[in-house]
């Protein structure tokens, strides 16, 4: 196979769109591989399974299927369709739904001695099975279920359990089960209405073959900039199938440079790799180079191949920038220098891909530098057009409905399989573990609920220094011996009311902890506040929403926003974040159309970092 060559005529199944290959990146994911691939979307067969037969009828051997469901969707819009409903009906305590299609096996300009065909699913879940001509898959991790919703996963096809015509077979099963990381959707403890949304899970994102290289770099990178000394930490995982020696070949050139430019910065790691998955540290010394910021979002080019001993090149390739955040007494330095964070908070919900490029680009022309991407995962090219754009993100795992030693474990896995897809961005700045107590509602009384946030804290200092950690935003911040387990201290405020809204400010930048917020700002042991901690109103306005009053739209709405930002600058806090960017259900208090991306407020209204305060 000849790894110069970018198509490896893989064939198209028959539902991919002719216009696939003219998207620079069609697929949901931010690292890319030198190989084509050949989209699963289209109509697949569907059937529920109300009693949970499935398993024990051995569907996956054979099944006679009534329906048929367009893949990506939603097992909810699947179950309506096939009820001849037009829209999703109340979610069920526990809904499985199976999918079944063909696909006839791609040709390859060389036998598979070097590479193998490997299947991925963009997304899927909460819980997916996969069986390939009747024979149950495990994941590249060494799972028969794979848990999670909104993150890839992907299978290893062995070239001996492939025929010409294949089989795919999956089972996705969903609960209202309050332990698993479910974000705003429905639970048994939290119902449809208000805040809560209608569920959404399933097949929610494409699936794809592509050949991939026996011996490989996994698109799993991490970044991590030293800007002091002009020093870039990535971290890489290999998969290897013929132990031995390797290289690990870097070349960097910058973003744009024209093909066949020789890179800025090289260089070579010899490598003794065992078979398996396993992480690898390596450092990359690049002076003069460019920082990225909102203002400058310098982007770099990063080709890494592992060379095997007869000089076989896997390569993957991505986009990365250098950067640094802190906090730093009462301020959020980025590359050194004090920003004002001027955010927005963005609930993508269902809106799709190009909706979200739409809502990108108008949160930017509202004059925000960071989006609060409010406990959802979203479709990874996101990230790439925030490192683009030069828009900060603030990004929050998926919670759990309640608390519990399981719902802990649960959480900790969708945390760590977030930060495996996209702890390579500089646009991510900021992760929030939890979110008001949602998942952690005993956090002032359970000892086991703190230590375990607490304990996760210190991993991500330790592990992923590059991000700032807030521990439950909004409020009830731990305190530990005085030492606030968190590295923002963050407020939900909302009133409608200016005055009201003065107090409240003037009261949190004294330092006043109760009172101010819902909940206590901060629980445990005593913690007195003397600005060492960067203060971020995280959550204001929502005028137009039933529960927080304000006006719904026009000149008035413009005003009082305007008039609520200059408060918030007038006073010693680090930045804040206007709730929210577009309309979703019940919560009708956005300012651009979720569809059209267009501003029903005026440009720049959220942009306050040229502002000086008044005498």
């Amino acid at each position: 196979m000849n790894s110069e060559h970018i198509n490896y005529s893989l064939s198209a199944s028959q539902e991919e769109p002719a216009a696939v290959e003219e998207i620079a990146n069609p697929l949901p994911r931010a690292v890319l591989r030198l190989s084509n691939h050949a989209l699963l979307d289209g109509q697949w067969h569907f059937a529920l399974d109300p009693d949970d037969r499935g398993l024990r009828e051995g569907w996956y051997l054979g099944h006679d299927y009534e329906y048929v469901a367009q893949w990506p969707g939603s097992i909810e819009a699947h179950m309506a369709e096939a009820r001849g409903q037009a829209q999703p009906t109340a979610w069920q305590d526990k809904v499985v739904a199976w999918y079944e299609r063909e696909f006839t096996l791609p040709e390859v300009e060389e036998p598979l001695r070097r590479s193998m065909l490997q299947l991925t699913f963009g997304a899927c879940g909460y819980e997916t099975q996969v069986w390939l001509n009747g024979r149950q898959l495990r994941t590249i991790e060494g799972e028969d279920v794979h848990y999670g919703e909104y993150t890839s996963f992907s299978y290893e096809l062995r070239e001996e359990n492939l025929h010409l015509v294949n089989r795919l077979t999956v089972r996705i099963a969903d609960t209202m089960d309050a332990e698993i990381t479910r974000g705003k959707q429905e639970s048994h403890i939290y119902k449809r209405g208000g805040i809560w949304y209608q569920t959404y899970t399933g097949a929610v994102r494409s699936v794809w073959l592509e050949v991939v290289e026996r011996n490989r770099l996994r698109s799993r990178l991490g970044v991590d900039s030293i800007i002091e000394d002009h020093l870039v930490r990535f971290n890489f995982t290999t998969r290897i199938h013929d132990p031995g020696c390797y290289t690990l070949r870097l070349k960097v050139t910058e973003r744009g440079a024209p093909k066949g430019s020789p890179p800025l910065y090289t260089s070579e790691f010899p490598l003794r790799l065992e078979a398996g998955q396993k992480q690898q540290r390596v450092i990359l010394e690049m002076p003069d180079a460019k920082l990225w910021s909102p203002e400058t979002p310098n982007l770099y080019l990063l080709v890494a191949q592992l060379v095997d001993s007869e000089g076989y090149e896997a390569q993957i390739e991505t986009h990365f920038g250098l950067r640094k955040i802190e906090s730093r007494g009462k301020h959020v330095y980025l590359n050194n220098e004090p920003t004002y964070l001027d955010g927005i908070l963005y609930q993508p919900g269902t809106a799709t891909y190009e909706e979200m490029q739409r809502h990108m680009h108008a949160m930017q022309k509202l004059g925000c530098n960071m989006v609060r991407v409010h406990i959802a995962g979203i479709d990874p090219r996101i990230y790439n057009l925030a490192d683009e754009l030069g828009l900060l993100l603030w990004v929050e795992v998926p919670s759990p409905h309640t608390s519990s030693t399981r719902s802990r474990q649960n959480h900790r896995d969708e945390l760590l399989r977030l930060l495996a897809l996209i702890e390579s961005h500089p646009s991510v700045v900021i992760w929030s573990l939890y979110n008001e107590d949602w998942g952690c509602q005993d956090i002032a009384t359970n000892p086991e609920t703190r230590r375990y946030i607490v304990d996760t804290y210190h991993y991500m200092q330790i592990e992923h220094p590059q991000f700032l950690v807030v521990d439950n935003d909004g409020w009830q911040h731990i305190s530990q011996e005085g030492r606030l387990k968190s590295d923002l201290l963050t407020a939900h405020l909302y009133t409608p009311d200016l005055g009201r809204w003065q107090d409240l400010l003037d009261r949190l930048v004294r330092g006043e902890l109760v009172g101010v917020a819902a909940f206590p700002l901060v629980i445990g042991d005593a913690f007195f506040y003397r600005r060492q901690k960067p203060l971020i109103v995280s959550e204001w306005g929502g005028f137009g929403f039933a529960d927080y009053g304000g006006p719904q739209e026009g000149e008035e709405r413009t005003n009082r926003i305007r008039a609520f930002k200059q408060e918030l600058r007038r006073r010693p806090i680090a930045g804040d974040v206007y709730t929210q960017a577009t309309n979703i259900e019940d919560e009708r208090n956005g300012v651009i159309d979720p569809h059209t991306g267009e501003l029903t407020v005026p440009p720049g209204l959220l942009n306050s970092r040229d502002f000086s305060p008044e005498e």
